[in-house]
């Protein structure tokens, strides 16, 4: 289970087995993943043979954006997964509640929740519209309390549950803090509500972790709002972020859970040593690559390479 070389490297992804993977016949409720980093690990899931409940806006195809949630479902079946489309929004308590009766019918319970959805605008205070915050707040940091709630009832009767937020460390400094204070708060309560998650639900073996890439990825949102194509070009491909996400759903969640983990550090502890396959431009050497916000220090690798040697066995 534990990968040697990037899936773009080697032709395909760590521990893929042809939808016999540790996540066949878990199911996945995400929101967000129409595309992106989200759909990458919906994509890489699927190849175990997973179950892949999606809740997403985006029913119809965006003037911007690629894909929607249909089209991410249809690409779900292709690689070997179940697919349930849900167009709704994480904001709206009932669109989630529908989205895990919906799961529950269909796949008979939840085994992980994928908090995937997150607005962003690296906006100054006096230029952040007062709208855009509030989307920001309910998006990332309701919309993640929400779901992983809806969800608890039917992870405390899985057998490996996993709650992953795609969010920063909480590295609360006056440098990150005061970069872009929204969207900081924004990110920190994501994590905060995970974190909390963790702690609250120890004794019932849900494990609750965040991820977060240490070089910018490859997705819409770097292209549209960030860097546009020069960042895009020293950015890595969302297949890095799945492939960590994938270690971290197959890991023990007793053994793994209150960590804010580092997507680079989660894959050299399952003895990844080349990235250079998981460029967006194949060549780009690894001291090119940007780096993401929220980091200036190595990441949690130690807590990480604790955990895979208890999940070899070693």
């Amino acid at each position: 289970m534990i990968p040697t070389t990037p899936p773009a490297a080697a032709g395909a992804a760590p521990g893929a087995s042809g939808g016999a993977g540790p996540l066949s016949g878990k199911t996945i409720l995400m929101s967000g993943g129409s595309r992106g980093i989200g759909l990458a690990i919906a994509l890489r899931a699927a190849r175990d043979g997973a179950n892949i409940a999606m809740l997403a806006k985006t029913d119809t195809p965006h003037p911007k954006l690629e894909g929607t949630v249909h089209t991410a479902a249809e690409a779900i079946r292709e690689a070997g997964g179940r697919a349930l489309p849900i167009v709704g929004d994480v904001r709206d308590e009932a669109s989630i509640t529908e989205a895990v009766l919906r799961t529950v019918g269909e796949f008979g319970g939840i085994d992980i929740v994928v908090n995937n959805a997150s607005v962003i605008d690296l906006s100054g205070s006096l230029e952040l519209a007062t709208k855009k915050y509030d989307l920001m707040q309910d998006v990332n940091v309701r919309g993640t309390f929400l779901l992983s709630r809806a969800a608890l009832p039917q992870l405390r009767d899985a057998e490996n549950p996993h709650i992953l937020s795609l969010s920063p460390p909480l590295n609360v400094t006056p440098k990150w803090l005061g970069a872009h204070t929204g969207y900081s708060l924004a990110k920190f309560g994501m994590t905060m509500a995970t974190l909390g998650l963790a702690s609250e639900f120890a004794s019932d073996g849900i494990a609750a972790n965040t991820l977060w890439p240490r070089t910018t990825i490859a997705t819409a949102a770097v292209q549209n709002v960030i860097g546009g194509d020069r960042l895009m070009a020293v950015s890595r491909t969302p297949e890095i972020y799945a492939d960590a996400a994938y270690e971290v759903l197959t890991s023990p969640s007793r053994e793994l859970t209150g960590r804010t983990l580092i997507v680079e550090d989660v894959l050299e502890a399952a003895g990844v040593t080349d990235f250079s396959g998981y460029a967006a431009v194949p060549g780009t050497p690894d001291a090119a690559m940007y780096p993401d916000i929220f980091l200036d220090r190595r990441g949690s690798r130690a807590a990480v390479t604790r955990a895979s040697r208890r999940h070899r066995g070693a």
